[in-house]
């Protein structure tokens, strides 16, 4: 598969990346994602992922990364998502630490961009709690020369499996400080029992309990006006998520396989030519601009990914409520996408497009 082309499609000559992602979700992610939606993410299948050389793909290759294009990048996600939406969403999460670290010019770059383009860490991510501004989770607060946070982290993900984690807190002047630490119960810092969700369960995500966790100067990788951040983090939650269209291309492939040929043919023709546009406007030159296209193309992402996930439903009849069947799994997983990185911004876009239905 040539990046950017939809899946399924024959390939000229796949990225070396593509290829592997390929070969990992047909032979590992695939046949294992029934169990692994109900026991949770192996640590086995991390270290597959690990080897893959899949967490390095956007990391610079004079730290170890592959420094691949973008969309090989979101060809990757798609095809992990639709073969085991758990794991991809814990390996997600590593992608933004490995970019705002490439971007960086302070001592903790050298400390781990390589080992997190590697693959000899992995990281997660606790900072999505700063898009709820004016509400301030966590607080930052200058200690030293180092910093001190305090507040409610809500969502985690891959705890027990991550090793770093790239925490957020605003400031009394509303400057966001992100800084590294390890992820793992620490003084000021104690998670939750796993949370119990309708769909990715298996992500083992928690909440963080910060009370007066320390961290020292140089963990930090970047200080920035809170204005600034919401501005380079808008099209994050803007633009569709590569996910959506991998969970729906998987639902297709079960309509397929069900004999529904016809209206599986239609539906991969309506998502393709959407997936298009979306990825035209991920590579924009100014990607804080169309946000309204954006959010009009990502509310019609969801529209089509429910109407897959819901035909392959509907093709497995009563089969379809089998925990062990894929085709409620996908829906399950397709409801998840739907609030994942959700923004006030986002959710008024979708409520709107969904009441004129």
């Amino acid at each position: 598969m040539t990046a950017d082309t939809a899946p399924g499609t024959e390939p000229s000559v796949p990225h070396p990346l593509v290829a592997a992602a390929r070969s990992l979700a047909d032979d590992l992610l695939a046949p294992c994602a029934a169990r692994v939606d109900q026991e949770g993410v192996p640590a086995s299948h991390v270290e597959a992922i690990r080897r893959s050389g899949l967490l390095g793909v956007s990391a610079p290759v004079e730290y170890g990364g592959a420094g691949a294009p973008d969309p090989v990048a979101r060809e990757i996600q798609e095809i992990l998502a639709g073969a085991c939406c758990s794991t991809w969403f814990v390996q997600t999460q590593h992608h933004t630490p490995v970019r705002m670290l490439a971007k960086a010019d302070l001592p903790v770059r050298e400390r781990l961009l390589r080992p997190l383009a590697t693959g000899e860490l992995l990281a997660g991510i606790a900072f999505a709690h700063v898009r709820a501004f004016p509400r301030v989770p966590v607080r930052a607060t200058a200690d030293g020369d180092g910093w001190r946070f305090d507040g409610t982290v809500p969502w985690y993900t891959g705890w027990g499996l991550n090793d770093m984690m790239l925490l957020a807190g605003v400031t009394d002047a509303d400057e966001v400080v992100f800084a590294f630490t390890e992820a793992r119960e620490q003084p000021g810092l104690r998670p939750s029992p796993p949370m119990r969700l309708a769909a990715l369960t298996a992500s083992r995500t928690v909440s963080l309990d910060l009370d007066g966790l320390r961290l020292p100067g140089e963990s930090v990788v970047l200080r920035t006006p809170r204005e600034k951040f919401a501005l380079v983090d808008r099209p994050r939650n803007t633009n569709a998520s590569p996910a959506v269209f991998g969970v729906a291309h998987a639902a297709l492939r079960l309509l397929e396989e069900a004999g529904e040929r016809g209206p599986a043919q239609a539906l991969r023709d309506r998502i393709d030519c959407l997936r298009h546009q979306v990825y035209a406007l991920f590579d924009h030159p100014v990607p804080h601009e169309r946000i309204e296209e954006r959010l009009a193309l990502k509310t019609r992402a969801y529209d089509l990914m429910r109407a897959a996930t819901t035909a392959a439903v509907v093709a497995q009849g009563g089969r379809g409520m089998d925990l062990g069947n894929p085709a409620q799994r996908l829906a399950r997983e397709g409801m998840f996408l739907l609030v994942q990185g959700q923004t006030g911004e986002v959710r008024r876009a979708h409520l709107d497009a969904l009441a004129e239905i």
